[in-house]
């Protein structure tokens, strides 16, 4: 995919870009996959905002992506590459040899017309998923089950892989985006290759509106509102961002405190991710 400008008619327009859709290959999606989206604008069932700074945006309609590639053993053909926009990636739609459709997270290499297997006897070549039992070391993957049956859930953005580097036992040791290592079973069903829409990173909004269309409102920052209603609030003049560390509206530690709480799954990093370089 290649990044399109825009001519600098007005100001936005000068840093907007754009994705150039060359990829793509139908407009419409396929009728049978689709369902309604209904928007919940960052709020639970009982009508309270638990995601802030979310609303709005333009209607959308889900397309039901098959996570778990478990149609093991019946060829498919790839029969479009289409935009979601529900996710970053492109996604490919699939028509099975029985006459099934579904569709997938698009790797990279895949085109038109080629021919995708799943299960444990597929070739390693990208777009084909398997149990990463059967991958070789150091090959790049993306959409892994953290539970065997349960479909993918990690590395599923645009542009992405994770790297298979060990294998011992029962657990193999994956290395994701972040740079995190992680032991996950062997098992669990893994798709060989890279995210397709490596560009997505590169694209430059221009403009506030354009992020309203995407669902996102405003941000307000802590300093300008009173401190009633945040910490890092009233003073005269400008103040830092509160003492002793920065915090929520609601009084919690941030800004590099830690918040994981998920202790079941603890011992299966080996290695936190890398820190982000100032």
């Amino acid at each position: 995919m290649a990044v399109k400008t825009y001519k600098p008619t007005t100001p936005s327009l000068r840093f907007t870009t754009g994705p150039s859709f060359e990829e793509i290959t139908a407009s419409r999606p396929e009728r049978s996959l689709v369902s309604d989206l209904r928007k919940r604008a960052g709020r639970n069932a009982r009508g309270v905002i638990t995601v802030r700074h979310r609303g709005g945006g333009h209607k959308r309609q889900y397309r039901r992506i098959d996570f778990a590639r478990d149609k093991f053993g019946v060829p498919a053909r790839v029969q479009s590459i289409e935009y979601d926009p529900n996710r970053s990636a492109r996604i490919a739609l699939l028509c099975y040899a029985d006459g099934e459709k579904r569709y997938i997270v698009a790797p990279l290499e895949v085109k038109v017309g080629d021919v995708l297997m799943s299960g444990p006897t597929a070739e390693v070549r990208a777009g084909n998923a398997m149990p990463i039992e059967r991958i070789p070391l150091g090959t790049q993957i993306h959409n892994i089950e953290l539970e065997p049956g349960r479909g993918g859930q990690l590395v599923r953005s645009a542009g992405v892989s994770a790297q298979l580097l060990a294998r011992e036992g029962q657990r193999a040791q994956v290395r994701m985006p972040s740079g995190e290592v992680r032991l996950i079973h062997v098992r669990c069903m893994a798709t060989i290759g890279q995210v397709g829409n490596p560009e997505h990173a590169r694209l430059s909004l221009g403009k506030a509106g354009r992020r309203r269309w995407l669902g996102w409102r405003p941000a307000v920052r802590g300093s300008a509102m009173t401190p009633r209603d945040h910490p890092h609030g009233g003073g005269e003049g400008k103040a830092p961002i509160g003492m002793p560390s920065p915090k929520s509206p609601w009084g919690k530690p941030t800004l590099g405190a830690k918040t994981r709480k998920n202790q079941r799954t603890q011992d299966q990093i080996v290695r936190r991710r890398s820190k982000k370089r100032r």
